[in-house]
């Protein structure tokens, strides 16, 4: 009887598990999912960061535009975005407090905005500014993915 018991266990112990072929068919379908999701997200990641840096710039134009409301101006070229989250040296006591954004976000690729007073559209006569990011290769210009994107 004891015999008959420890077979019946030991033919149990070999149906359990997975076969070599079994473990190869889930790794070959993991394979084809990975594909179709790679080949579909990727195209779009680029689409997203372009779309970051623009939706950061917009923050960045609001914070700016909050900040020339309590100051009556922008702040200087030297003074750049920091004086967004610090007060300038001079500042004549309309500064928020708390400054007007927590922290000042880095384009997509790592790399800081770009603040320009007056900008290069000839908005200096009118007190404007320009945001920018330099694109994927951090160069002026580009087309695409390196194409500049400029905010104001």
């Amino acid at each position: 009887m004891a015999q008959i018991w420890a077979r019946q266990k030991c033919d149990k112990a070999e149906e359990n598990g997975f076969s070599l072929v079994e473990l190869m068919v889930v790794i070959f379908i993991l394979g084809l999912i990975t594909t179709v999701v790679v080949i579909n997200v990727l195209p779009n990641q680029e689409k997203a960061m372009v779309q970051k840096a623009k939706a950061d710039i917009a923050v960045l134009s609001t914070a700016l535009e909050s900040y020339k409301l309590d100051n009556m101006t922008y702040p200087s070229q030297s003074e750049g975005l920091n004086a967004l989250i610090t007060p300038p040296a001079n500042e004549a006591g309309g500064y928020r407090r708390g400054g007007y954004i927590k922290k000042l976000p880095n384009d997509p690729w790592g790399r800081a905005y770009q603040y320009r007073l007056g900008g290069n559209n000839g908005e200096a006569a009118n007190g404007g500014f320009e945001i920018l990011s330099l694109g994927a290769d951090g160069a002026p210009g580009g087309q695409g993915e390196n194409a500049d994107i400029i905010g104001n």
